[in-house]
């Protein structure tokens, strides 16, 4: 590869708290050369001029469902590769809830092999906690994570038996995994498509409330205190759980906290009169909610924005709402969508990408999400004004089940470099 040079760029980097009009050097091996307003290059390098486009380090993805193997026929890695390149990611977590369950080595291999085959962009698997995600047994944490496996998740599913989950907890301190939970109580979740309310009672469908959700935290949170490991929840949804979240990093408790844009930028408002592409786990909730959410992304509560990619086929959705499918793609528009929070001036643009970069990386402990020299070049470029109206037939993703059709959109990615190396241009 040819040592190349992209000029006149934004380079925003939270990692080294860099904002600044320079170059971006890439040398032969597809590395971060150097970076900012003094840059080290030759004569001989292929130059880029960016013309004042933004460029950020490649987004990390911790949560994405990627459909091999045995639904195939809702996305695979080539899909995914091509729609998460097109929204600037270049680093996924892959859900485990495949058929059959990634639960055990021969599955890790297979999945590790075939992604490295068919996929473009840098895939970090998951391993289920329990044995088929069935909240009874746990997996072999230490053999897993030796084949490759980046944390443990039951993805959508929650571990229910409080006996069961100290265990985990005390087995993934031991050999420092990081295990992902989906935050539900089963008894007060089951059966229920929505957030419990006047939306829900309108609807006439069944509600959940957001204690669901909170009773789950405040359970593990105590467990982790006696035992400590590395936690991530997966996705919160509501100001009640947000307060239990302050309360406990006050008390010095250690763990992190994801959410999903969806939950950032839409309201249980928005699901009209059943639109089902709205359905989703958690789900949406109120206005007071979501501006909660906000806020604890600013006050460092929250510190990673998913995409929570989940592909569905058109006849899994277009049911009635309590029979459809759960779930939105999402991975395509994660970086627009966002940018919709700085442009309306609910977050500043730094804070936004430290959530789908640098945080991320941190949590995974990969060497990803920054663009200090000697890291690999993965680079999203994109402008920071460019208007865009989402139309699902034009999504790279297999399915087209967004939430947000028709959504109008400001900033747009333009190319994405992996490894130095440009895998997609606008």
């Amino acid at each position: 590869m040819k040592e190349k040079i992209l000029t006149n760029v934004r380079i925003i980097d939270p990692s080294q708290k860099m904002d600044e009009i320079g170059d971006v050097v890439i040398d032969e091996k597809g590395k971060i050369k150097s970076i900012g307003k003094k840059s080290d290059t030759s004569e001989s390098a292929e130059k880029i001029d960016l013309k004042g486009l933004v460029a950020i380090p490649g987004l990390v993805d911790m949560k994405a469902f990627v459909g091999e193997p045995g639904f195939e026929y809702k996305e695979n890695f080539r899909t995914l590769s091509q729609a998460a390149l097109a929204g600037g990611v270049t680093s996924i977590v892959t859900m485990p809830n495949t058929k059959p369950v990634i639960d055990n080595v021969s599955m890790v291999d297979f999945i590790i092999r075939r992604g490295r085959d068919k996929a473009k962009v840098n895939l970090f698997p998951c391993a289920s906690i329990t044995r088929q995600m069935e909240g009874n047994q746990m997996t072999e944490f230490g053999l897993l994570k030796a084949r490759g496996i980046i944390g443990f998740s039951d993805v959508n599913k929650t571990i229910q038996n409080s006996e069961l989950m100290s265990r985990i907890m005390n087995y993934a301190s031991d050999i420092d995994v990081l295990i992902m939970q989906h935050a539900e109580d089963y008894e007060l979740a089951k059966n229920s498509c929505i957030n419990q309310g006047e939306v829900a009672t309108r609807l006439g469908l069944q509600g959940v409330s957001d204690i669901a959700e909170k009773i789950i935290i405040e359970r593990d949170l105590s467990l982790l205190s006696e035992f400590p490991c590395r936690y991530h929840i997966n996705q919160i949804s509501s100001k009640n759980s947000l307060n239990v979240i302050k309360k406990n990093k006050s008390n010095g408790i250690k763990f992190s906290t994801g959410v999903s844009i969806n939950n950032l930028s839409l309201n249980q408002n928005d699901i009209g009169e059943f639109r089902t592409f709205l359905k989703l786990s958690p789900p949406l909730r109120s206005e007071e909610d979501r501006l909660s959410l906000i806020e604890g992304i600013k006050n460092d509560l929250i510190n990673v924005i998913v995409s929570d990619h989940i592909p569905e086929d058109e006849e899994s959705k277009r049911l009635p709402f309590a029979q459809a499918a759960t779930g939105s793609i999402g991975i395509e528009t994660l970086l627009s969508l966002s940018l919709e929070l700085y442009h309306n001036e609910s977050l500043p643009l730094e804070k936004i990408i430290k959530c789908l970069t640098i945080n991320p990386a941190k949590i995974l402990k990969i060497d990803k999400g920054s663009l200090k020299e000697g890291s690999d070049a993965d680079i999203c470029i994109f402008d920071l004004e460019k208007p865009w109206v989402v139309k699902a037939e034009e999504l790279k993703s297999k399915s087209k089940n967004t939430a947000i059709e028709n959504r109008k959109l400001q900033g747009k990615v333009k190319m994405t470099l992996l490894q130095g190396e440009v895998v997609y241009s606008n």
